[in-house]
């Protein structure tokens, strides 16, 4: 039997689009009844705006919150590891022994950090769609939308001064408008040594019991000084308890749950494989690149541990795909609402054809997919960089309406804080990346796809990427401003070498976002929104949108769930910490780290130290607060397990579980084991 056969007759036999503790939820559309029922509980206006308002999107991916009134921001290790690692250096290295700032003083500033507090949002469905033209052409009507979505954004920057996103809901079925308060200034407070915070390494990735202190804080500075929280989550001493109704407010990256049985297919049998395939060759080469020594293998970690999270998550993705009965249940999904859509004249006449045209877009797809996947040089910072010059210095002298997404007036901010990062750059490591890159073009593509041709020159990719690296002076972030501040001109006449070569790629690079856009883009989005119009016709609107890396709240409550034949318990406590450590003898990766052995004496080991919820969660939720009814914080998301990696499609809550830190022991290692006590009595502060 598979593993997901509990999950396809779940899906099968459910009556309603909300099933149990399942949903993402928009702040402006809670399943009120639904929380009613279950847990007896309704959220206030004003219990919601505090929870909007105390919530921290972390701009590079990942979710915090503010918990003092003092701008301090709590968020997972690993969302603030790229951070930490840029941060580091041969003699320093905060990765592994850990960062403790125990006075304002010390707090660090942290070189390309952008925060975002969701200010408010707005339905802006009916003027997008009122700009497009119904009679023309699919990719003009994609042209029309994404040039009102532009002046949308660009109105409400100028304004407000405030980020604003039009973000699309429900595969584009609405169409919201985000202002944020945006923040750059952020210091580093706190974060444990690796060991302790991503304790048993891979193995005990997305499993559980787990053992991990995953945490980190940040300070939020403004005008020089801490800032004043508007909001913020205060704590709780004793923590989750089992059984408790618990939220999760945070920042999901993305799910495919809506999207249909066609697309579902494509990723199983071309995107994920290759994916996968991707992952393994680049985990071999960063072995081997690691392998020159121990400076070489602190420059390559973070990139080691992303690829090895990535390759476990995508495993278990492909994996759910590739389940019959979990494919079944979405088709029976997709035939109902086809169905149900065909028996309302206006509906039907309005989504005619609409999935017929998605399936055929993705067999569109399948022809470019490896003109769509292998030309890329996402690997290197500096090729990337120097990519995103020259398309710079091309879009801004466009009408903002008529840039790429990326350039617009409203995200421009953000872009040149990344760009123009102080962090290192390390020349070996972009040489190594940059030929993986190269190789694996010439390898998928050959030797006579213009893209390789232009991309190599004739060369091999080694002495492609050896001359590139080694050639060109955007390591320097003083000249990466000179040439965006030079504008076209600037760029046209540089000799350097990334940049001419960037220079040649943008042609090519121009031809295949146009054939995407119009091909592809316009398709999904545009009969995405007239499905999402027959679901809320059928449906209304009980169902939650897919993730968008957007403000979403999810509740749940803190559970065990059966593994087999065992019980797993909703709980782990720092008994079970040295425990693991002595079974395993204190070898890597189930070593101690060195505080944690130092200080085992004065750690009360029965404080709980992991849980498990019911939360309905996925990629981007790390970092997210865990709170009760009462808005108190009682644990930090840093993972799911095993059976959730399916949730990208469906939820269920039989042993999908979120896993979190406990409040309580995120106060006993500051101060039994790291003696943070001024932090943990800011913390727990009236």
């Amino acid at each position: 039997m598979s593993k997901l056969s509990s999950l396809a007759f779940f899906l099968v036999c459910a009556a309603s689009w909300a099933r149990a503790d399942e949903g993402m939820w928009t702040l402006d559309n809670l399943p009120v009844r639904q929380m009613r029922q279950r847990y007896d509980f309704a959220a206030t206006p004003q219990w919601l705006d505090g929870v909007r308002a105390a919530s921290v999107r972390f701009n590079s991916g990942g979710s915090g919150a503010f918990v003092s009134p003092n701008g301090l921001v709590i968020t997972n290790h690993h969302v603030a590891l790229g951070q930490l690692q840029k941060m580091s250096g041969e003699k320093s290295d905060y990765v592994k022994e850990g960062f403790f700032a125990r006075r304002l003083s010390e707090e660090r500033p942290c070189p390309d950090l952008e925060l975002n507090v969701l200010v408010s949002t707005e339905d802006v469905t009916g003027r997008v769609l009122a700009a497009i033209g119904r009679s023309a052409s699919e990719a003009v009507q994609n042209s029309q939308r994404k040039a009102e979505i532009s002046r949308i954004e660009k109105e409400s920057f100028e304004k407000t001064k405030l980020r604003s996103d039009v973000v699309e809901l429900y595969n584009g079925g609405r169409y919201h408008l985000y202002r944020y308060r945006k923040y750059t200034d952020i210091r580093l407070v706190m974060a444990p040594e690796a060991q302790a915070a991503s304790y048993g390494g891979d193995h005990d990735n997305f499993v559980f019991p787990r053992h991990d202190l995953d945490m980190a804080f940040l300070r939020v500075y403004e005008d020089g000084k801490p800032l004043r929280s508007p909001a913020y989550f205060k704590w709780s001493k004793d923590g989750a308890k089992e059984g408790e109704l618990v939220f999760v407010a945070g920042h999901p990256g993305s799910t495919d749950r809506l999207e249909t049985i066609k697309q579902l297919e494509f990723k199983r049998d071309f995107f994920l494989p290759a994916r996968l395939k991707e992952l393994a060759l680049r985990r071999k080469a960063l072995a081997a690149f690691a392998g020159r020594g121990p400076e070489a293998a602190r420059r390559a970690r973070n990139k080691i541990w992303g690829i090895e999270n990535r390759f476990k998550a995508l495993s278990g993705e492909l994996e759910g795909l590739g389940d019959a009965g979990l494919m079944a249940a979405k088709k029976s999904e997709e035939d109902s609402l086809r169905a149900a859509a065909a028996a309302k004249p206006d509906i039907s006449s309005a989504c005619a054809g609409a999935w017929d045209r998605i399936a055929a877009a993705q067999a569109k797809r399948a022809i470019r997919f490896k003109d769509l996947r292998y030309r890329g040089t996402a690997d290197s910072r500096l090729a990337e960089m120097a990519q995103t010059i020259v398309r710079y210095a091309a879009e801004v002298e466009k009408p903002n309406d008529q840039r790429y997404e990326e350039f617009r007036d409203s995200n421009l901010d953000s872009l040149r804080l990344e760009l123009f990062s102080p962090a290192p750059i390390y020349a070996d490591l972009e040489e190594a990346m940059l030929a993986l890159d190269l190789k694996e073009s010439l390898d998928e593509l050959g030797p006579d796809n213009p893209y390789v041709k232009a991309a190599l020159g004739g060369k091999e990719p080694e002495v492609a990427a050896h001359e590139l690296i080694s050639g060109t002076g955007l390591a320097d972030p003083e000249r990466r401003k000179k040439l965006v501040a030079g504008g076209r001109k600037a760029v046209s006449a540089s000799s350097d070498p990334l940049i001419v070569w960037a220079r040649g790629l943008h042609p090519l690079y121009r031809e295949l976002r146009q054939w995407r856009e119009d091909e592809l883009e316009s398709v999904e989005a545009l009969d995405g929104g007239k499905i999402a119009q027959a679901r809320f016709a059928v449906h209304g609107l009980s169902a939650y949108p897919d993730a968008t890396f957007t403000l979403r709240l999810s509740f749940g409550k803190v559970a065990g769930y059966e593994e087999g034949t065992s019980k797993v318990p909703y709980k782990t406590t720092f008994y079970g910490l040295y425990d693991r450590a002595a079974s395993f003898d204190n070898q890597p990766p189930f070593d101690l780290s060195p505080l944690q052995a130092q200080r085992r004496g004065d750690v009360d080991l029965s404080t709980p130290l992991n849980f498990v919820t019911t939360n309905d969660i996925i990629g981007g939720n790390s970092g997210s607060p865990v709170f009760n009814r009462g808005g108190e914080y009682v644990g930090l998301i840093f993972d799911m397990n095993i059976p959730s990696l399916v949730l990208r499609y469906a939820y269920t809550e039989d042993r999908a579980r979120a896993v979190a830190v406990h409040s309580s022991a995120i106060l006993e290692g500051l101060r039994k084991i790291y003696r943070m006590y001024s932090l943990a009595d800011e913390l727990v502060a009236p």
